[in-house]
């Protein structure tokens, strides 16, 4: 193999080039121009592009701000839905316990007016055993223990608070 510039050096020099007609250097002007305007053609759509992410930046940055402020706002309105329905709940609760309070005043006041009764009831019994023992009947006698612990039940209970005939009723 020979040597690389060994190869170059057979070669011929070569030839400057022709020279160029008038013709082809006015064929060159236009070409010039052409560059010179596409060169300023080229400045002006860099321009345009430098613009367009500029503006695309500021809508980002805007975008980005009122998804923040949605976000914002959408976290605040659940906070506020969240606080309503707490206070409906508590609404609720409150409706039914101040149903259930009526409820069971109802049904206490059933209970003092049917111990009232049975007071009555007891009262009328004791006056009958009373009127019995004076006219002296023996049997009354017999029962005479049972109607005094009945008695003795009864002043308990007279003395007793309208809270203490519930106590008495449940047992």
């Amino acid at each position: 193999m020979a040597n690389i510039s060994d190869s170059t050096a057979s070669l011929p020099p070569l030839a400057p080039p022709p020279p160029l007609s008038s013709k082809t250097k006015e064929n060159l002007t236009p070409v010039a121009c052409k560059i010179e305007e596409l060169n300023e053609s080229r400045a002006e759509l860099l321009g345009r592009i430098r613009g367009l992410k500029k503006d695309l930046q500021t809508w980002r940055s805007k975008l980005d701000s009122q998804v923040k402020v949605y976000r914002d706002d959408n976290m605040a309105l659940n906070v506020e839905i969240a606080e309503l329905c707490y206070v409906l709940s508590l609404g609720w609760v409150r409706n039914e316990l101040s149903e259930l309070k009526q409820s069971l005043n109802t049904e206490a006041e059933q209970l003092r007016s049917e111990f009232r009764e049975l007071r009555t009831t007891l009262q009328q019994q004791h006056d009958v055993t009373t009127s019995l023992r004076n006219f002296g009947l023996e049997d009354v006698k017999g029962n005479s223990k049972a109607d005094e612990v009945t008695l003795e039940e009864y002043k308990e209970s007279d003395a007793s608070t309208p809270e203490d005939d519930g106590k008495e009723a449940e047992s």
